[in-house]
């Protein structure tokens, strides 16, 4: 079948920015031609699609990433914990037998805003205020909606609609839905309230957030609703400078961060295929494997049962590559939900490198907006279990298994550049794909990520895009999997990659399953 999702791979040399939104593509390269480097364009960039991608992430979001500034790697988990006087025991007591997937519940403490001012404070060369600014810009005087957004924020008013005659819910509609409905593509949308919040934000390097009145403003309002979030959660938080992990994978490293996020899932896949033909029939396996073992394992740092240097022993990636047979094998059923999640990469010109992910988790989030402030608040805690003897079990103070994982890419100690592909638990998937397309198969990045996906779900089954080769969904039946085409190519992912040649040339691609763009000069 034709693969419709075709265009060309981008070349720059000065300076790249690849994201899922234009408009906030353009922002950070306009932050870079402004004299900003790689990681001020990131989080300007970043901000943007707080909101010109409001469906996927906002001010209430979790943030990770890895940073290549100088010749040298960083990394930064800007996640947020449970609030310390949520419990198990007091979730089971307002009637819950898991934990709830919106209301305040589920809300965690923001860390993207958190991850944004420590990433200005130790790399940075423009402001904070500076690099915000032309996030203000469109959330003061509006943006048209891209056709993509449209799509998404439609069916989350529809996902809300039995949410209407909740007076939780009401900034949110307030907010995104100010006409009774969703905006429609093409039609200008604006959030004064988060443009203030933006400046204030800028103005106060966070503190106001954090500390000050914007704290005291998410924090009634949670008080309002019986929420658990307190200005206290909010006044203990601080992002974490965490080295990131690597495998080797056909002569290159292959960098994610470290639990509580999923990325050590991807790098056992890939330490598993690394001794292995990369068939999809391996990689499905492989996938799987690692699947089963990351969701029995990963959790907050602090509560880890296998420490990562365990999970990607070699000894121990052989023995369940070992285990792979020319047959589909059954791992226990995992449930995989889809996600929402926003991905960048930025570039430049003195080599600098940023893989940068921000999310609000399942959308919109939780559905809950602090009136005024244009804060939508994430609901991440939704993936915590409320099975006391689950390594991820509800815990005050704890930070839960996270979706959200930036990826890059080095060869010979030298920065190779940032890949991600967002998604729920699609991203290790997604990574493990379109890494496999460049290393083992040639592809540049932008036809690695056009080419055509699969996401495993559970047991032996796997969905395939609607343009995924029907020879090869074949083949794989007969081997045993359970192939299901999907219908679009919504639940695959929205993946951006920029790489950098030995000659300082910056390739870079974007993702046609959204309104992705790539921004150079």
């Amino acid at each position: 079948m034709t693969n419709p999702l075709k265009r060309n791979v981008q070349y720059a040399k000065n300076g790249m920015v690849a994201t899922g939104q234009p408009l906030a593509a353009q922002a950070g390269l306009t932050i870079l031609q402004r004299g900003g480097n790689a990681v001020d364009a990131a989080i300007a960039t970043a901000a943007c699609l707080t909101v010109v991608e409001p469906t996927s992430n906002g001010l209430g979001s979790d943030a990770f990433a890895i940073v290549w500034l100088d010749g040298q790697m960083h990394g930064v988990n800007a996640s947020g914990a449970a609030p310390a006087g949520i419990s198990i025991e007091a979730v089971r007591a307002r009637g819950h037998e898991k934990m709830p997937v919106y209301g305040l519940t589920p809300v965690t403490v923001p860390g993207a805003v958190g991850g944004w001012v420590a990433l200005n404070k130790r790399f940075g060369k423009l402001t904070l205020a500076e690099c915000l600014a032309p996030a203000v810009e469109y959330a003061r005087n509006g943006y048209p909606l891209s056709p993509t957004l449209a799509k998404f924020w439609g069916n989350a008013v529809r996902v809300f609609g039995k949410f209407k005659n909740d007076a939780a819910f009401a900034p949110w509609f307030e907010t995104f839905a100010p006409n009774g409905r969703a905006p429609d593509a093409g039609e200008v949308w604006s959030s004064p309230g988060h443009a203030n919040t933006l400046e204030e934000i800028g103005a106060t390097m966070g503190e106001s957030f954090y500390h000050g009145r914007l704290a005291q403003e998410i924090a009634a309002f949670s008080a309002a609703h019986d929420g658990f979030l307190t200005a206290d959660d909010l006044a203990a938080y601080a992002p974490l400078w965490d080295a990131p992990l690597s495998v080797k994978y056909r002569g290159y490293d292959v960098w994610e961060m470290p639990p509580n996020g999923q990325g050590i899932v991807a790098l056992m896949a890939l330490g598993i295929l690394d001794g292995m033909e990369p068939t999809r029939h391996n990689q499905m396996e492989a996938l799987k494997l690692a699947f089963v073992r990351g969701m029995a394992s990963v959790t907050d740092p602090q509560h880890l049962r296998e420490t990562p240097a365990q999970l990607l022993d070699p000894a121990y990636l052989a023995k369940m590559r070992d285990s792979i047979t020319p047959i589909a094998c059954d791992p226990a059923p995992i449930p995989l939900p889809k996600g929402g999640t926003v991905y960048l990469a930025t570039a430049d010109g003195a080599g600098n490198m940023v893989s940068f992910i921000q999310s609000n988790y399942l959308g919109f989030g939780s559905g809950m907006v602090v009136p005024g402030t244009g804060i939508a608040l994430q609901n991440r805690g939704s993936d915590f279990s409320l099975d006391p003897t689950h390594v991820n079990a509800l815990a005050g103070g704890k930070r839960t298994y996270h979706t959200i994982i930036p990826g890059f890419l080095t060869k010979n100690g030298q920065a190779v550049g940032p890949f991600g592909v967002m998604g729920g638990y699609m991203q290790p998937q997604g990574h493990m794909q379109v890494l496999s397309n460049m290393l083992d198969h040639g592809m540049n990045p932008q036809e690695a990520l056009d080419e055509p996906r699969w996401q495993w779900t559970k047991g032996k089954h796997f969905l395939v895009e609607p343009h995924f080769d029907a020879e090869e969904a074949n083949t794989l039946a007969q081997k045993g999997h359970e192939i299901e085409r999907a219908e679009d190519v919504g639940s695959f992912g929205r993946g951006q990659i920029i790489l950098r040649d030995e000659n300082g040339v910056l390739r870079g691609g974007t993702e046609n399953r959204t309104d992705g763009c790539v921004a150079a000069y």
